[in-house]
């Protein structure tokens, strides 16, 4: 599947995807929730979802119309279904329990930067919060405000926003607008021969805005890098009026403010439209397997590449346990043999070039004592990876409990990481009476470390918001113990701020308000993410 056949995806709470293609439980991960213990788990139609009365002022209401129109302010049952919360486990739990407390009072659409400035400064005079909104597709608690303090909330859906401002074919950058879905942006970049070459799991969904403000990583971010270091330039819009960063792609005039913006999660204002580098698009592309040992084996093989090349588009590495689930697979396409670490590899780019790469890593994975599986296993992966994340709806119906969690840390304490974080989620889980199978893989490298991506799944307990929240605070003190950050592109949100804040530690806690108190002085903007 090449990324612009991918469809853009309205998901429908509290389901993941494409509601046309739903996900299916394979037989074999059916077994397994019962023997943990899983029971069915029945969710309730987003229709029956019990949402408060809107407590939106009548002239705040009035005021909104004023700037967006009132076509484009929604305050029905399922335009606010839709909008509340994010994709966490715990978000959806909530509303498959019919549990609609957090829903905005009204979702506002934007036309154009200049209507969300209206609209920021007329919730800021009204004292409203402000949550805003791109594919919703955030896990970390990002789109859960505060409500105290406030005389409302609204979703500001930036739908609209979704244009090809400028495309400068010259200095290879794209001008995109916010509100804009990855499928569109690379339907309308390959038109003019550019990629993006951003593709994370939430790639159906997610939006330009989103990405920057949560400093996306894709999966091929070791040839195209992550979203972040993409950005070249973007305009912020803030109850105070507009920041426009980026006049050059680097510069020495002060601290780099794009990088401020860059992750803050809408709490200092909303990204309206980001100018990104962009490439040719690639005219050949090559997908394989690898299989290692073990995890420690197949950790010394990325590094080797990180550091010292070639590095291949895409490099991920899958631990014992993942690995199984993977080679279970009665086609036999990833692997066809138990035991050991799958690794694939993925090159994109001129046919050449693309070989010359391939043939030098190759020659790097079998000395460091890989064994090749070919290109049908790659193939397999590159053509089934966004499905994953359609797999958690059924495994719920199941009675199952999977959520995920990622963190990242220098080569040198990976393997330290790795056992500390599984431990403490395992011993966490198992000590409710819910072992867990505990899944790792490395998906995103760098000369100085790397990325550890974790899948958690057992049975639901009695009150599996409560089981989760012990083994994710469990998780969390693993991490932070252990040296690691306690996001490594998932972001903050409210589930990782108290983390972040001893992260960073107090001063710059305090520096980092002082930036949100200047932009938004009455604190409207995602009160109670990030800080």
């Amino acid at each position: 599947m090449n990324e612009i056949d991918v469809p853009v995806v309205r998901m429908r709470r509290p389901r993941w995807g494409n509601p046309q293609t739903p996900g299916a439980l394979p037989g074999i991960a059916a077994t397994a929730l019962e023997q943990l213990g899983a029971r069915s788990s029945a969710a309730v139609d987003p229709g029956d979802v019990s949402l408060p009365d809107s407590a939106l002022p009548a002239a705040a209401r009035e005021a909104i119309v004023s700037v967006v129109g009132a076509k484009y302010v929604a305050a029905e049952h399922d335009a606010r279904v839709q909008h509340t919360r994010g994709y966490s486990t715990p978000d959806i739990l909530k509303l498959r329990a019919g549990d609609g407390t957090d829903a905005p009072d009204v979702v506002a659409s934007p036309g154009d930067h200049d209507e969300v400035v209206g609209l920021l400064r007329v919730c800021s005079e009204h004292r409203i919060a402000v949550v805003p909104f791109g594919g919703g597709t955030s896990v970390v608690g990002g789109l859960t405000p505060v409500r105290d303090g406030f005389a409302g909330v609204i979703a500001l859906d930036l739908h609209r926003l979704d244009q090809l401002v400028h495309l400068d074919e010259v200095s290879r950058t794209a001008t995109l607008q916010s509100g804009m879905r990855g499928p569109q942006a690379e339907e309308l970049l390959h038109a003019k021969g550019f990629t993006l070459g951003h593709f994370p799991q939430s790639y159906e969904g997610a939006t330009i805005g989103g990405y920057a403000a949560a400093r996306s990583a894709g999966q091929s971010s070791a040839g195209y890098g992550r979203f972040d270091e993409m950005v070249v330039g973007l305009v912020l819009a803030t109850p105070r009026g507009t920041v426009e960063l980026g006049t050059a792609p680097m510069s020495a005039a002060g601290p780099d403010l794009r990088q401020l913006v860059l992750g803050s999660e809408g709490a200092f204002g909303v990204i309206t439209s980001v100018t990104v580098q962009v490439r040719p698009v690639p005219r050949h592309r090559v997908f394989e397997g690898w299989r290692f040992e073990s995890f420690g084996a197949g950790a010394e093989a990325l590094r080797a590449l990180a550091q010292d090349g070639p590095l291949p588009t895409v490099l991920r590495l899958s631990d014992e346990a993942e690995t199984a689930v993977n080679l279970a697979d009665p086609s036999g396409k990833l692997g066809g043999s138990t035991g050991g670490c799958l690794v694939v590899t993925g090159y994109e780019g001129a046919p050449g070039e693309v070989e010359a790469r391939r043939a030098a890593a190759t020659e790097v994975l079998a000395a460091a004592g890989g064994t090749a599986l070919g290109t049908e296993v790659g193939e397999a992966w590159r053509e089934g990876r966004f499905r994953g994340p359609y797999l958690r709806d059924p495994m719920l119906d199941a009675g199952g409990l999977v959520e995920t969690l990622e963190t990242a840390t220098f080569w040198s304490n990976l393997a330290n990481l790795k056992t500390a974080v599984t431990q403490s989620i395992t011993e966490a889980l198992a000590g409710q009476g819910t072992p867990p199978l505990v899944l790792c893989h490395i998906s995103h490298v760098y000369a100085a470390g790397a990325s550890l991506y974790f899948t958690v799944i057992c049975a639901q307990s009695g009150d599996p918001l409560e089981q989760w929240a012990q083994a994710k605070h469990a998780a969390n003190e693993a991490i932070r113990s252990s040296g690691a950050t306690i996001t490594h592109h998932h972001g903050v949100g409210t589930d990782h701020r108290e983390a972040y804040h001893a992260e960073i530690g107090p001063l710059a806690v305090r520096a980092v308000r002082a930036v949100k108190d200047s932009l938004d002085p009455k604190g409207v903007l995602n009160p109670g993410v990030l800080i």
